[in-house]
């Protein structure tokens, strides 16, 4: 027989691991939609859409798990259109969906800043004791170096190399970088935090308007190195700590998005 896990014991596990509590979220974290009972086999992805949806029913999955559930703040609670299908494909088949946010984020081992750090081969900024440095809300962005000497514009293109994407850059690209800030997804709203903080760059996923003169503006860098791309290596980390710790079949399913 196949390893298993119960879907309470690997939502109670989650919960122990990623502390959502901790976070002022626009979502709610956890088990979001209730599947069957024993977990054999999980798809991890980065979204829940219909495509890792279908994906996970191919695969016979017992559960999903993402980084971008459902029912975000603000959004219409109808449950029709995209949503009907959505919802009515995942219960049909009986699958769990488990969703974290701003808790995968942020995580210290599997989270998604530390995994893009991991990827990128930059150093975290550390305190005598050890303490990660960091600053914006809960936190959320990370500070550091990156892993050799370089300006804005040699930076991007490494992240261009190493994400597999060209990224969007903003201000002077020939301004060296000592110290950089990120934080991925849509957390260019965090870019003044970073500023305060004394930063040369700031990467995040994706850009708005006022980002663009606040880098003009400020001289520093900024690099929108793409939501999915700076999203992706996550999830894969905390499929990878499930399987390691319970046994069970965990596959990473990746449905490219150019945002």
């Amino acid at each position: 027989m196949k390893p298993q896990i119960s879907r309470k014991d690997l939502e109670s596990w989650l919960t122990t691991t990623l502390q959502p509590e901790r976070f002022r979220d626009y979502c709610p974290n956890g088990l979001q939609v209730e599947g069957r009972e024993e977990i054999q086999h999980i798809v991890t992805g980065v979204t829940a859409s219909q495509a890792l949806i279908e994906a996970a029913i191919a695969r016979n999955a017992d559960a999903i798990l993402v980084h971008h559930g459902w029912f975000w703040k603000n959004e219409d609670p109808c449950i029709r259109g995209i949503k009907h299908r959505r919802l009515s494909a995942l219960m049909g088949a009986g699958i769990n969906l488990f969703a974290y946010h701003l808790p995968l984020d942020a995580h210290e081992e599997w989270g998604n800043n530390a995994q893009l750090a991991r990827v990128m081969d930059w150093t975290p900024e550390v305190q005598a004791d050890g303490t990660r440095v960091s600053c914006g809300p809960d936190g959320l962005v990370w500070l550091g170096t990156p892993g050799f000497e370089c300006t804005v514009g040699e930076l991007s293109m490494d992240v261009a190399q190493r994400l597999g994407r060209k990224p969007l850059v903003v201000g002077d690209l020939d301004r060296p970088v000592r110290r950089l800030g990120w934080c991925t997804g849509a957390a260019q709203g965090f870019m003044d935090a970073a500023l305060a903080a004394g930063v040369d760059c700031y990467i995040s996923g994706e850009v708005s308007e006022p980002t663009v003169h606040l880098a003009r503006e400020s001289g520093c860098g900024y690099v929108a190195a793409g939501h999915h791309a700076t999203e992706r290596y996550g999830v894969q980390a905390l499929g990878a700590g499930v399987a390691a710790r319970f046994g069970v079949e965990v596959t990473f399913v990746d449905v490219s998005n150019p945002v």
